[in-house]
């Protein structure tokens, strides 16, 4: 008999238990502003997972710094993030992270879970990330049930800001990466099961411009618009996908001006790039500073540029291959054909690779229109992912195969 069977079948026990769990983390509002609601999640997670057995820490964040539309630096308090241990000294290290927040405010509509039919469950966050958390947790808990889990210790960090670029928890990721052997993150798989390879780096910006106000109709050659010099740095912006194949820009937010009368003296754009390499992060951030000084060095007028790749670019490492295929083998055994590709999207999976923690993180469910108002979280893949990780750690704890 497969020594591995009767916990991954205790997992296909599970499939209801899940649904329900993740029905009540859906039902609470944890988007990453919304610290009220992040507590309650942070209290309620940590409730479910003490089955776990773990020594868990709840840990507090540094306050967030962001722009407000007049360019002026403002601080948010973060949720707490949870970071659970077990076995420490255990001669296999395993990191495994996941999610709490989505992208969801406390005062967005789409606020309900719904089971549409037998297959799928709608919800804020059902599959990035709830979905992934109830993966982890059924993992971990037939990892516990069998004889197999002393020689490896693991670590759960369940963090509260990654949909805003992990900045209160960034650090966490850097330490948890110099103590172990391995990372698993729980973001969602590509639709068809896919996990993902390699992704592209992402950097957030806001670019405050100053002009000088005037009298539209009487003076208009002593003012200086804000808005025009926007506009005029927002095309040059585009022209740096241009420069290499694997940058994009999205201005996603533009603000400025106010009586149509009056030359407009405060502007404000901000905007995402994503690279594919180091070199192309490096072209960037140099054209972004010669486009500010050419703003700069104009006569009454100013931009000032805040922001940073918080995600480096994700390579695919041969340590990190040897990974992919571990998990695609066990996924052969049980039943699953796991391909893997690359992705634009960014996750604390950039953060671990770039500290030279070999990951994987796309080990949660199979999803779909993530981060709209009809994300939809294929039932069945609650088991089907949990499964995939628990026969991965016993594999690892039973000595068939070794850790990368």
């Amino acid at each position: 008999m497969n020594p591995y069977e009767p916990y991954l079948g205790w997992i296909d026990s599970q499939l209801n238990a899940m649904r329900r769990l993740v029905m009540v983390w859906t039902s609470m509002n944890s988007g990453s502003g919304n610290r009220a609601g992040l507590l309650d999640m942070c209290a309620r997670i940590e409730k479910d997972f003490q089955v776990l057995d773990a020594d868990i820490e709840e840990m507090e964040l540094p306050r967030y710094a962001s722009i407000d539309d007049k360019g002026q630096v403002t601080e948010t308090a973060l949720g707490k993030a949870l970071l659970m241990r077990k076995r420490s000294e255990a001669p296999i290290k395993a990191f495994l992270s996941i999610h709490m927040d989505t992208v969801f405010g406390s005062k967005d509509p789409f606020g309900t879970p719904t089971q549409l039919d037998e297959k799928r469950l709608q919800g804020p966050g059902v599959a990035d990330a709830k979905g992934g958390l109830a993966v982890v947790l059924k993992a971990l808990e037939a990892f516990e049930r069998s004889p197999f889990a002393g020689r490896v210790g693991w670590e759960l960090l369940i963090n509260p800001d990654e949909e805003i670029g992990s900045p209160g928890s960034a650090s966490i990721l850097v330490e948890a990466a110099a103590r172990n052997q391995f990372g698993l993150v729980f973001e969602p798989a590509l639709p068809d099961g896919a996990l993902v390879a390699t992704r592209k780096g992402s950097g957030n910006f806001v670019a405050t411009f100053h002009g000088r106000a005037a009298h539209a109709g009487r003076e208009p050659h002593n003012g200086r618009s804000a808005i025009n010099t926007m506009a005029g740095f927002i095309l040059d912006l585009n022209l740096m996908q241009e420069e290499g194949p694997g940058i994009t820009v999205n201005v996603g937010r533009v603000s400025g001006g106010g009586a149509l009368n009056v030359v407009p003296d405060l502007a404000q754009c901000r905007f995402n790039i994503r690279i594919s390499t180091p070199d192309e992060q490096m072209r960037v951030l140099q054209r972004l500073e010669h486009l500010v000084a050419q703003v700069n060095s104009r006569e009454g007028l100013s931009v000032e540029l805040r922001g940073s790749f918080v995600r480096p670019a994700k390579p695919l490492d041969r340590r990190t291959e040897t990974l992919l295929n571990l998990i695609s083998k066990c996924g052969n055994e049980l039943g699953l054909s796991l391909s893997w590709r690359s992705s634009g999207g960014v996750c604390d999976g950039n953060n671990l690779a770039a500290a030279g923690l070999p990951t994987v993180d796309s080990m949660g469910v199979r999803g779909d229109h993530l981060h709209s108002s009809h994300e939809v979280l294929y039932l069945d893949s609650l088991t089907e992912r949990a499964k995939l990780t628990a026969l991965l750690l016993m594999k690892l704890g039973s000595g068939e195969i070794e850790a990368p």
